[in-house]
């Protein structure tokens, strides 16, 4: 007879599979529902698993109580979120179920040391030593509990800054690459320390110089590279997951941890090259630590239109190219643009996006946004595949975008995001960007493309903007 552990491990088995067809389907903008759907299927299948496992070791009626109960209240809170949750909002979002992984999986390092190390004469301790695998046991609970501490708080400040609860700008504390590097050397001693005599104190010190170090980690980082952040911490939830997977025996949480953790950080690799970066730079100090351009210089007066005149501008153009940017997201502007792109191809303009890898504050932000206002994929490129075809476009509309479009990245070395890839919008015939206002972008850099002679800014909401260009043409 086919025992309950074989049907699970089996189950967990699909799970697994499930999970890697949808990073696979999420990959292209044709399958990514696809996608989604096999994520959901492979959870709800994970969950059943493991609830007949519980129910199989006769556990208490309390306990499955509250196993039951905290995956309804779970589901719940979650449809919620979900349907109430704004495109805008979903950076945030994301951090802040990142820190719930961490604060999981800091709790199972915890409940593990209380199960074992803290009970030396218990049966799981006896066994584990009869092993030989007690020492193993407390490097997991010490690594475990790390991962997920900074995790944790790491994730809690993002959360914060991509609310704008707290301020973008990096947090400029003296040494604080020594702090970092002091804290690794600190957890690597008190985690060789727990190993050879697992004490409560030494779990609760790592505890807390994880936290600090989560904490200290992220604000230390500047707005402009918060996407590469989220992709971090996306990554260390992964990891968190994994070593909960190892203390509790669990194969699933570990490929599944390790499925998020290597995603997550081939994302940061890949982020961090679209904006020639390395890794270890975003972690030692992020962009925008110069709040403007370097020195006093006087970057001109800038030119405004209006939305009549863009029109006009737009109906005689050939080609025209939108960059859109994490203003058109707060603007909701996305459908109008989907709109005005119509019209300009019925009267037989070329209109195509360009996208920077960056743009917004979570990687594949835009072309989500654009995906939802029925933007045809074809015309959506990425910066490598459009950056050459501004030079001989008639019109580009710089909607809510900044960082991204920045010529100081590309033409002034003093400049706190000197060497980033930008989309070279400046290169086209007129420019016309949308703006509430003159002020520096995300980053905190202002931007020498608003004073450009080629160059107009049209103030106002962008949503409001655009539908007033609509209805001019």
């Amino acid at each position: 007879m086919i025992s309950v552990e074989t049907v699970a491990d089996s189950a967990y088995l699909v799970a697994a599979l499930l999970f890697i067809l949808a990073l696979g389907s999420l990959a292209r903008h044709d399958t990514a529902k696809m996608g989604n759907t096999f994520g959901i299927v492979g959870m709800a299948v994970a969950l059943g698993a493991t609830v007949v496992l519980a129910i199989s070791r006769d556990i208490e009626p309390s306990g499955l109580l509250l196993l039951v109960g905290a995956t309804a209240i779970g589901a719940a809170i979650g449809l919620w979120r979900a349907r109430v949750v704004e495109m805008t909002g979903m950076p945030e979002l994301i951090a802040l179920l990142h820190s719930f992984v961490g604060v999981a999986a800091v709790l199972v390092g915890w409940n593990g040391y209380l199960h074992v190390e803290r009970h030396p004469g218990g049966a799981e301790a006896a066994l584990l030593r009869a092993d030989g695998l007690l020492g193993i046991h407390g490097a997991e609970v010490a690594i475990g509990v790390f991962i997920g501490a900074v995790t944790f708080t790491g994730s809690i400040v993002a959360y914060l800054k991509l609310s704008a609860r707290i301020a973008s700008a990096p947090m400029m504390l003296p040494g604080k690459n020594i702090l970092n590097v002091g804290a690794l050397v600190l957890f690597a001693a008190l985690t060789v320390w727990f190993v050879l005599d697992p004490r409560l104190w030494t779990l609760v010190a790592i505890t807390v110089v994880a936290l600090l170090l989560g904490w200290h980690l992220v604000a230390s980082i500047g707005g402009g590279d918060m996407p590469v952040v989220v992709s971090m911490l996306n990554s260390y939830s992964g990891w968190a997951a994994a070593a909960s997977g190892f203390l509790l025996g669990n194969d699933l949480l570990i490929i599944t941890g390790a499925l998020v953790g290597s995603s997550g950080a081939y994302l940061s690799y890949v982020m961090c090259k679209a904006m020639n970066r390395s890794f270890v730079s975003v972690i030692a100090g992020g962009f925008g630590i110069t709040a403007g351009p370097a020195g006093d210089t006087d970057l001109g007066e800038h030119r405004e239109i209006s939305a009549d005149a863009v029109a006009e501008l737009l109906a005689g153009a050939s080609s025209v190219i939108i960059t859109p940017g994490y203003g058109m997201a707060v603007a909701q502007a996305q459908h109008g643009v989907a709109e005005l792109t119509r019209k300009l191809r019925e009267r037989g303009v070329t209109v195509r996006f360009g996208v920077h890898p960056v743009a917004g504050r979570l990687p594949g932000h835009m072309n989500v946004l654009l995906a939802e206002a029925k933007v045809p994929y074809d015309i959506v490129l990425e910066m490598d595949e459009i950056n050459d075809d501004f030079t001989g476009t008639d019109v580009v509309l710089v909607i809510g975008a900044n960082d991204t479009v920045n010529p100081a990245a590309a033409e002034d070395p003093a400049s706190p995001i000197a060497g980033m890839p930008v989309l070279t919008v400046w290169e086209a015939d007129n420019v016309v960007v949308f703006k509430r206002s003159m002020a520096s972008g995300y980053a905190g850099v202002q931007n020498p493309l608003f004073f450009r002679e080629n160059s107009a800014m049209l103030f106002g909401d962008a949503k409001d903007r655009v539908d007033d260009i609509v209805k001019a043409l």
